[in-house]
């Protein structure tokens, strides 16, 4: 399989990089991130018209992208950037809106004129789609969703709940019609709160079960890419950092201890890059288990990578590294988070032995 990005997709990498160089520094990251509505409206609407939306779904549903590779280009250059943007969210919902044949909601969230969330989680059921206890009552919707990724600032909620005969549907609720408690997460950018009291919602799939996993692989799939671009970017500052800073009278990027450790966190990120590769690659097949293993075991490696990427680089900066005003430290805080979203470590390692089939030790 040939891994080389096409030209399309070098061209929205470079263009997406050149953007958020420019009009997304740090400074102005930290500053929407925790406050008010804790992303830039005006920078979403920049990124639309840059057409970064639209490569997250396939022509056929009005985007020119949809691939896994896709998804990763894009989502790489948001992780060097660290942008609080919602763009997971509203990944999440554009893929579940294509999937069910939503086309105008696809055109107006790619066009920037609507903003949707995917609502799944629950305090009792993380992770765990068989313990979701929020239900639909005819086109009403009871239920609590908690930490929902671009939740704080969308228009639409999807929300996963379950329908009169017990399977796991999918409902649109207008943002207007629900409770909507926003909060910036501990590393920045916004989520939300969503509670149900009898909302009005409209059932788009009564059985969605396979398109919300494809859905939540998708998302899982985009943070491994981010994951990837914040340690390519804290490698660098940690590397230039250990050449600036002087020890008896030569740089400490000399001593071959610290050049050990960031060889091997160096090593640490490659690992990290190719089995990103992998899962995104896997993202597109049509045997869903396999899919899900692909990501199940990318998103494991990935969180145990980010850790020790975040705690080296912490460690070889010494204090300067937990300061708010050094920006490494806001990507190292990013990458511990990343680890949590959308299943941890320990979640993805039950589920790729699950998928493969190999039992728990007693």
């Amino acid at each position: 399989m040939d891994f080389t990005p096409t030209e399309d997709r070098r061209m929205i990498g470079d263009s997406l990089r050149r953007y958020l160089a420019e009009q997304y520094p740090i400074e102005h990251r930290n500053k929407v991130a925790y406050e008010g509505v804790f992303h830039d409206p005006a920078k979403w609407a920049e990124l639309a018209e840059l057409g970064i939306l639209g490569a997250l779904v396939t022509e056929d549903d009005g985007g020119f992208g949809g691939a896994g590779f896709d998804i990763t280009t894009v989502f790489e250059e948001m992780g060097r950037a660290i942008c609080a943007e919602p763009m997971l969210g509203n990944l999440m919902a554009l893929r579940l809106y294509a999937a069910l044949g939503e086309s105008e909601r696809v055109e107006a969230i790619i066009a920037g004129a609507e903003r949707a969330a995917f609502g799944f989680d629950e305090s009792d059921a993380y992770g765990d789609l068989d313990e979701i206890t929020t239900t639909a009552d005819g086109d009403t919707l009871t239920g609590r969703k908690t930490v929902v990724y671009g939740g704080n600032s969308a228009d639409f909620l999807l929300i996963a709940a379950k329908s009169a005969s017990g399977a796991l549907g999918l409902y649109e609720v207008a943002a207007s019609d629900a409770e909507v408690l926003p909060y910036a997460m501990i590393d920045g950018a916004g989520a939300a709160e969503i509670i149900l009291d009898k909302a009005k919602a409209r059932c788009l799939a009564e059985d969605a079960r396979a398109a919300i996993e494809a859905a939540l692989d998708a998302g899982r799939v985009a943070l491994c890419a981010e994951a990837v671009g914040a340690m390519d970017v804290l490698k660098v500052m940690t590397k230039d950092y250990l050449m600036q800073r002087q020890q008896f009278g030569r740089p400490i990027a000399l001593f071959q201890a610290l050049q050990h450790r960031l060889v091997d966190f160096s090593i640490e990120i490659e690992q990290a890059r190719s089995i990103t590769i992998h899962a995104a690659a896997r993202l597109d097949s049509e045997d869903a288990k396999a899919r899900a293993l692909a990501v199940a075991q990318a998103k494991n490696l990935i969180g145990r990578a980010s850790k020790l990427v975040a705690e080296e680089a912490v460690q070889m900066h010494g204090g300067i590294g937990m300061t708010w005003e050094y920006a490494g430290s806001h990507y190292a805080k990013r990458l511990i988070m990343i680890d949590h979203q959308l299943g941890d470590t320990e979640d993805q390692l039950r589920t790729a032995m699950a998928l493969s089939d190999i039992s728990e030790p007693a």
